[in-house]
This record gives structure tokens, C-alpha cells and sequence, in this order.
């Protein structure tokens, strides 16, 4: 059974450049392959996963102060629930 489950339908996304092992990339293709997935998608789902049950960076990042995109990002979601109800 995969260990991440079949990607949803993408939202707005940004362009993102890493150098990585030839050995790592093979890897990431075959896991992609595997899972029917784009290699870009198991890379969010994995760092994902991470973001998730990092406690430490959990608690730092609560201590940070809010970014210009996290607000913009709780001001539409407002906005949304507001239109919603």
C-alpha cells in the first residue's frame, strides 16, 4: 500500500528549483511513477507530511512573525467563509 495517497486537483502553485543526486531523482521518478503522481506532487506530500509532525518547527514557526502571503492567505479564506454563509 503507498505511503501518500493520489493527488488532488493542484491549486495556484509557484515554481521551486533544486539541485538534487542523480540517485535521488531516479528515485523520485520511479516513487512518482509508482503512485501515478507528478514528482512534484511527492515532494509537497513528503515535506508536507514533515511540516506536519515537526513539532520543534511547529513551535518556531508559531513564534515567527506572519509573512505578507499568510495574511493574504487568512484575509481570503475570511472573505471565502464570509461568502459562504
Amino acid at each position: 500500500m503507498p505511503m501518500l495517497k493520489a493527488p488532488p486537483k493542484q491549486i495556484k502553485t509557484e515554481f521551486l528549483q533544486l539541485r538534487v543526486s542523480t540517485e535521488f531523482k531516479f528515485k523520485l521518478q520511479r516513487y512518482a511513477e509508482f503512485l501515478e503522481a507528478s514528482p512534484s506532487y511527492v515532494v509537497i506530500e513528503a515535506l508536507n507530511r514533515i511540516f506536519d509532525k515537526d513539532h520543534d518547527f511547529k513551535a518556531w514557526l508559531g513564534k515567527q512573525p506572519q509573512s505578507d502571503y499568510e495574511i493574504q492567505s487568512e484575509n481570503n479564506f475570511i472573505v471565502e467563509t464570509i461568502r459562504k454563509s
